[in-house]
C-alpha cells in the first residue's frame, strides 16, 4: 500500500482545529472536528461523503441562500478534496448571509485551504467580535498566521484562545506545531505532550506528537505513539508515511525555512 496524504493526517493548527485542522490518519475515512468556524466532518468513507455532496447539492442548487444547505454541501466537497469549489460555495453563501458567523468561519477556513491567507484572515476577523471572541476562530487565525510564517503573531492568538479555554488540546496542539514550524522541536514536543495528556485530546494530536518526536530521531518512540490509536492497517500505513516524511526532512535539513513536513501538513489540512 503506497503512502498518501489520506493515510496520516497531521494537524497543522487546530486552528485549523477549527480551521486548519486535520483528523487522525486512516486510509478508509476522512474527517475533522466539528468546531465553530470549521466545516463539520465526522468520520465517513469517501463514498459516503460523495453521496452526502449529491444530497445537499440538490437543495443548494435550488436555493444558494440556504445557509444550512450551503454549509453541508461545502463540508462534503471539502471532505472529498474539492477545495476551490468549497470556497466558491461558501463565498456565495456568505454574500447571501453576511452575518452568519458559522458560514464566515467555514469560508475563512476554505480560503486558507486554497492559500488565500490574507483574505482568510479578513473573513475570519468577521466571524467573531472583540467583545465576544470565539476561541476556535482565534485558533484558526493563529493557524493562518503560522501558514504565512508569522509564528510570533500566531502564538499571540493561541494565547488569547487559551485564556478563554485553558489547556484546550486542539489549541495546545496548534501552539506546539507553531514551535515546530519555527524549528524549535523540543518546545514543540513539550507542548504537544501537554496537549496529548488532556482529557478529550483527539488522535491527531498524538499523531502530531509522533511526528515531532520522529523528526528528533526517536523513531521507535514515534512509531509506538502512531500505533496507539489506529487499527493495524491504518497504523502500518501511517508509520510508512511518517517514515517517508522524516526521511524527506533529513534530506532537506540544510535548506532554509520551516520544516517541509509541517508545510506538507499545512497544505493537507
Amino acid at each position: 500500500m503506497r503512502p498518501n496524504h489520506k493515510r496520516i493526517r497531521l494537524l497543522t493548527s487546530a486552528a485549523l482545529v477549527a480551521l486548519l485542522a486535520l483528523p487522525a490518519g486512516g486510509c478508509k475515512t476522512t474527517g475533522s472536528s466539528d468546531t465553530t468556524g470549521s466545516i463539520s466532518q465526522p468520520q465517513r468513507s469517501e463514498s459516503e461523503w460523495r453521496q452526502e455532496a449529491e444530497t445537499w447539492k440538490e437543495r443548494y442548487t435550488k436555493n444558494p441562500a440556504d445557509a444550512e444547505a450551503a454549509y453541508r454541501y461545502a463540508a462534503a466537497l471539502r471532505a472529498t478534496g474539492q477545495r476551490s469549489q468549497t470556497a466558491a460555495v461558501l463565498e456565495q453563501a456568505t454574500i447571501h448571509n453576511p452575518k452568519n458567523t458559522l458560514l464566515l468561519g467555514a469560508y475563512g477556513r476554505a480560503l486558507a485551504d486554497t492559500g488565500a491567507f490574507n483574505q482568510a484572515l479578513e473573513v475570519l476577523s468577521r466571524a467573531h467580535t472583540p467583545d465576544q471572541p470565539d476561541w476556535r476562530i482565534l485558533s484558526a487565525q493563529g493557524a493562518v498566521l503560522d501558514q504565512m510564517g508569522r509564528h510570533e503573531d500566531a502564538r499571540r492568538y493561541y494565547s488569547s484562545a487559551l485564556k478563554i479555554i485553558p489547556d484546550e488540546p486542539s489549541v495546545l496542539s496548534n501552539l506546539g506545531l507553531s514551535y515546530a514550524l519555527s524549528k524549535n522541536l523540543p518546545k514543540a514536543e513539550e507542548i504537544l505532550r501537554k496537549a496529548s495528556a488532556q482529557s478529550g485530546a483527539e488522535p491527531r494530536v498524538r499523531q502530531n506528537l509522533a511526528l515531532v518526536i520522529g523528526l528528533q530521531g526517536r523513531f521507535p518512540e514515534a512509531e509506538t505513539i502512531v500505533r496507539g490509536d489506529l487499527s493495524p492497517d491504518e497504523a502500518s500505513a501511517n508509520v510508512a508515511y511518517l517514515r517517508q516524511m522524516i526521511e524527506q526532512e533529513r534530506s532537506r535539513k540544510s535548506r532554509k525555512g520551516a520544516p517541509s513536513a509541517f508545510k506538507q501538513a499545512a497544505a493537507e489540512s
